[in-house]
């Protein structure tokens, strides 16, 4: 019978260590094969030293086989005496151990190459000593915050948590890579810069990144005001009004929002044509407001959670409609107006589909999404591709401020609507 430990939940300890050891054997597994040759972690580990330049890429099989051996010893230390700080301590190794054995498959095409052991290695030249660390590393993982009674919500960010950090490292890292080109071959960068970021600001860059950037920046607050105003005043009238139509109305603006927004884009972009607009961040604007009603729902919900009686008991004191809803309905919803305003402020900022129809070739009338986008072009990829990177991240990084900034009203307005 297993012995029970105050703060861990025992059922799962079998499976950890079964994993665990797993994991740890499959370092004795090939890691690659390569025209019949099967080198496991060691073997390329000890091929690397003895190549020039080759320390750097060791040091990412080095610490996968590190952190393996040092997650298998708390595999051992646990198997003779268990106790809830060894646990913690395993499962911290085992994450970073996680990372590492990740962080593997973006570099094994590097570290191969720099082996001389083969040109052109695809990742089906991975052996069973990779996959089968690979996935005994995130089932140990999960078994281990399992074990210690971690939430199960915290397994799955943390496992969406590491896929998700690659794709954001990969582009910064191509943001500072000294090396110009699309495609190099590794993940690492062998030289770092901050040139590319400057580069989009220069005087005499055939890239207008900053006209790009304002561009975006006055579509996106115009944007913000206009539709959150919009939004509001829409969601109010619905939840405090009783008027005939009133369910139809709502019933259309529902079934219209069904049908994806670029299905009209063609008529809209006559329209606006044939009106002087195109080309014209006005137009865009317009747009993006004379649609803003339908987007309701969320602010409607939150609206209806308001008790009634406020609003009754102001009538009663002689306040009108507009006064109900300027001086008492919105201090009561902060959270759902900054929420309104951050889902319109990012649609804006990211908008790309409609802003690259509109534009057409006019440069000076780029959004960061269109500009950026213009960047890969086949004929100016290879030469701009470490700016497009370096544009991506400047562009990312408000979205992240505002995230990080309002993320307590954005959580609050959505618990909100849905308790309406």
């Amino acid at each position: 019978m297993k012995k029970a430990v105050i703060g861990l939940n025992i059922k799962y300890f079998t499976r950890a260590v079964v994993f665990g050891i797993l994991q740890f054997i499959c370092l004795f597994l090939p890691y690659v094969n390569i025209e019949g040759s099967k080198h496991n972690f060691f073997h390329m580990t000890s091929m690397l030293i003895h190549t020039e330049g080759g320390s750097k890429l060791n040091v990412v099989v080095y610490g996968t086989i590190v952190f393996t051996i040092l997650s298998f010893g708390f595999v051992v230390v646990n198997l003779i005496s268990k106790s809830k700080v060894k646990v913690q301590i395993w499962q911290c190794l085992q994450a970073i151990n996680t990372v590492a054995i990740t962080v593997l498959l973006f570099s094994t095409k590097t570290i191969v190459e720099k082996a001389g052991l083969a040109r052109g290695f695809l990742n089906k030249d991975l052996g069973l000593g990779y996959y089968g660390g690979f996935i005994f590393a995130f089932l140990t993982l999960i078994f281990v915050m399992k074990l210690n009674e971690t939430n199960t919500g915290y397994i799955v960010l943390t496992i969406m948590g590491i896929i998700w950090m690659f794709p954001i490292l990969w582009i910064l890292l191509t943001a500072l890579r000294a090396e110009q080109g699309y495609y190099v071959g590794y993940f690492f960068p062998k030289g770092l810069t901050l040139s590319n970021f400057t580069k989009l600001f220069a005087k005499d860059s055939v890239i207008p990144f900053g006209k790009w950037w304002v561009n975006t920046f006055i579509v996106a607050i115009c944007g913000c005001v206009l539709n959150t105003l919009i939004i509001l005043a829409t969601s109010f009238t619905l939840s405090r009004t009783r008027f005939a139509g009133r369910k139809a109305f709502m019933n259309v603006l529902m079934i219209i929002g069904l049908f994806p927004g670029f299905m009209s884009l063609i008529a809209v972009y006559n329209i606006l044509k044939g009106i002087g607009l195109n080309q014209s961040l006005v137009a865009l604007i317009i747009v993006s407001a004379a649609g803003a009603a339908m987007g309701y729902h969320v602010s409607k919900g939150f609206f209806d959670t308001i008790p009634r009686a406020v609003d009754e008991a102001a009538i009663i004191d002689g306040a009108s409609r507009l006064q109900i809803f300027t001086h008492i309905t919105l201090p009561l919803s902060k959270s759902i107006i900054v929420y309104t305003a951050l889902v319109n402020f990012l649609a804006a900022w990211s908008d790309y589909i409609f802003p690259s129809m509109l534009f057409g070739d006019k440069q000076s009338s780029y959004t960061v999404a269109v500009g950026l986008y213009w960047l890969t072009d086949f004929r100016r990829i290879d030469r701009y591709y470490t700016q497009f990177a370096a544009g991506a991240v400047i562009v990312a990084i408000p979205i992240v401020i505002l995230f990080i900034w309002l993320q307590k009203f954005y959580v609050e307005g959505l618990s909100g609507s849905v308790k309406g």
